[in-house]
């Protein structure tokens, strides 16, 4: 039995060794990202056995992402390669205070490849949470109706649905992610979402009413993500604030989204209260931003016990 499943593609990241705009730099470290293979490994990290369906081009960016993934202990038995399309690459331009503009090439992505037959029935149903996020559906129009088909079948198999908006507004219209996001919340049964993208979503309004009218659609769980200001949510009638745990210094911001949802989804699997799920992802989210790079700083799990203070290990 495996734990969370998720679908998307992955990207070379490309960082400048310096800091300031893109156009000064002119020497940059290789890593790797995208939204989905984070939150996959950062669920890796905190010990959880997840699954990731994807396509990589059969080249050595797509040779190097698969050796590293699966160093994490990432199934990738759903995972294959195409010699049509090169493994996607982004450049990273970072700012003094840790925000970032990413400039991405991805418009050709292998994933251009993904059909109905790679979402495999008999694998999905091993799973106990689906996580899906708006990146992947707006890669290529046809990844729509491929979110929706795995969502109907993990349905089908009983697993919840967890769900990050994730808005690109350089991949798709306000309207177009809209319309998407609205077409699947009745079948999401964990939302974890920005301020920010829940004003897109219904208007600008307080999270209280985001809360309320994301619960409407049937979502048991409404978790609102607010960076620096922590995050709020409501799951059963239970409605909590989590404050932001306190960083010396932001380094980098992206990924924090990422790692906050690997870490209240796998509390929520290893069956932590409410309370706890919120903790573990503002904690996650929280060391995430202090190391440069897309998943370099998700945490181990001892790494989260300890500043949580459950667990103490020995420096030297």
């Amino acid at each position: 039995m495996l734990d969370v499943l998720t679908i998307g593609d992955a990207l070379i990241s490309m960082h400048p060794r310096k800091k300031g705009p893109l156009r000064f730099s002119h020497s940059f470290e290789r890593g790797m990202g995208g939204a989905e293979l984070n939150f996959a490994i950062g669920c890796a990290r905190l010990g959880l056995k997840p699954g990731w369906i994807s396509k990589l081009g059969d080249d050595e960016f797509g040779k190097y992402v698969f050796d590293q993934v699966r160093g994490e202990g990432i199934d990738l038995s759903h995972v294959t390669f195409t010699n049509n399309y090169p493994t996607s690459v982004y450049f990273r331009e970072i700012h003094a205070n840790g925000e970032s503009r990413s400039f991405f090439y991805r418009n050709d992505s292998p994933t251009l490849e993904l059909s109905q037959r790679d979402i495999v029935e008999e694998y999905v149903k091993n799973f106990k949470i689906l996580h899906i996020t708006g990146v992947f559906p707006s890669i290529h129009h046809q990844n729509i109706e491929l979110t929706k088909s795995i969502i109907s079948i993990a349905k089908k198999h009983g697993l919840k649905i967890s769900f990050d908006p994730n808005v690109r507004l350089k991949m798709w219209s306000a309207e177009e992610a809209v319309a998407f996001i609205l077409s699947i919340l009745k079948d999401v049964d964990i939302i974890l979402t920005s301020k920010e993208e829940a004003d897109l979503i219904f208007g600008l309004q307080s999270e209280r009413n985001h809360i309320e009218a994301f619960k409407k659609y049937g979502i048991e769980t409404v978790v609102i993500k607010k960076g620096s200001d922590g995050a709020v949510g409501e799951h059963n009638g239970e409605y909590l604030e989590q404050s932001a745990v306190h960083v010396p210094l932001v380094v980098d911001t992206v990924g924090a989204g990422d790692g906050f949802d690997a870490g209240f989804i796998s509390a929520r699997i290893k069956g932590k209260t409410f309370k706890e799920c919120l903790e573990y992802g503002s904690i996650v989210g929280a060391m995430v931003v202090s190391v440069e790079g897309d998943n370099e700083g998700l945490p181990t799990l001892d790494q989260v016990r300890h500043a949580m203070g459950e667990y103490n290990y020995v420096e030297r």
